[in-house]
């Protein structure tokens, strides 16, 4: 099976810290509430940068780090759940600043499941001898979606960008997969309607989800509905995707799980059964960065050496719709 060679890691991180203690300021929590329910101590969130300036930042270094230029990148895939623009995509944004002028510009939402599914699209066109060269970018900026009245999630989002430039390789590869769109109540943001269209007449179809003017703009998610499901699908994928390879969990090198909440990971690895000296996580400064904290997570072991190839890592995550999915690689 043909795998993929990653040759450059690159993020962005905004400049302004949210520590715990600035919410205690205009919501009832205390640092403690927090950190003991989400292993976050504080987040980044960018008050002055779009989400496609972040993930351009984030490429700027990727390529940087590969030792090539925007020309020389064939597709850009990036991963979003919170986009500037409905249209044009994300990735048409970012390939005019990077100057990755005629390349293939593809954005996908698979909410936080993104970047994985974003590599496993890369992998392919790979694979199939389509494209030389993809820069996969997942960049998000969650908390232009987030109530700042709502406790119980206002707390866990930040804002940043991860990109990694692939190539094809010769080492393993396997995925998987999925989604539960029954779920669909459980974790969402719907999209704000222009109520100055006269021809509009409501949304009869989503009215048993969408009942109050305040459910049309924010995020809404059901803790412990996500909690389960979570907990479970990421197991599940683990579990899957080694099947597939033939190994064990154990016998992997690395394990970088979705930064979700830090009891949701402990729980899911201590349902894989996986040693956490194998796994990395930088939930306690960076806060849950939805499909971006994955790659983030890359090219901060990347910058700090502990990337090595010939080492097979497993990415593994959850998100809205809601999807899961996993992958091992040879890096």
């Amino acid at each position: 099976m043909s795998g993929i060679s990653i040759i450059g890691t690159g993020s962005y991180l905004p400049e302004f810290i949210a520590t715990n203690e600035m919410f205690t300021k205009f919501i009832e929590t205390t640092d403690e509430w927090i950190t003991t329910r989400t292993g976050i101590s504080e987040r980044r969130i960018s008050p002055d940068k779009p989400n496609f300036i972040m993930g351009a930042e984030a490429c700027k270094k990727a390529l940087a780090n590969a030792g090539i230029e925007g020309k020389d990148i064939d597709a850009i895939i990036v991963s979003t759940c919170s986009p500037d623009f409905f249209y044009p995509n994300t990735a048409c944004l970012i390939q005019n600043i990077i100057g990755a002028d005629g390349c293939a510009a593809i954005d996908i939402n698979t909410a936080c499941t993104g970047f994985i599914t974003a590599l496993d699209i890369a992998r392919n066109y790979l694979a199939a001898d389509i494209y030389k060269t993809i820069l996969v970018v997942a960049s998000e900026r969650l908390t232009s979606q987030i109530d700042y009245e709502d406790r119980a999630s206002c707390i866990l989002f930040g804002d940043g960008a991860g990109a990694a430039v692939v190539q094809k390789g010769s080492g393993l590869y396997y995925s998987t997969m999925g989604a539960k769109g029954d779920m669909l109540r459980d974790l969402y943001c719907k999209v704000e309607y222009n109520r100055n269209n006269p021809f509009f007449k409501g949304d009869d179809i989503l009215k048993d989800i969408i009942n109050t003017p305040q459910k049309e703009r924010y995020l809404q998610m059901d803790g412990k509905a996500v909690y389960k499901f979570a907990v479970d699908a990421m197991a599940d994928a683990v579990d899957k995707v080694c099947a597939q390879s033939g190994f064990d969990i154990n016998d992997l090198d690395l394990v970088i799980p979705h930064q979700a909440n830090i009891r949701i990971i402990q729980s899911a690895l201590k349902k894989m059964n996986v040693d956490e000296s194998k796994v990395y996580t930088n939930l306690e400064t960076h806060g849950n960065t939805s499909s971006s904290c994955i790659p983030m997570c890359l090219a901060e072991l990347d910058e700090a050496g502990r990337l090595k190839r010939g080492m097979k890592i497993c990415l593994v995550g959850f998100g809205a719709g809601l999807t899961y999915g996993a992958c091992i690689f040879e890096y």
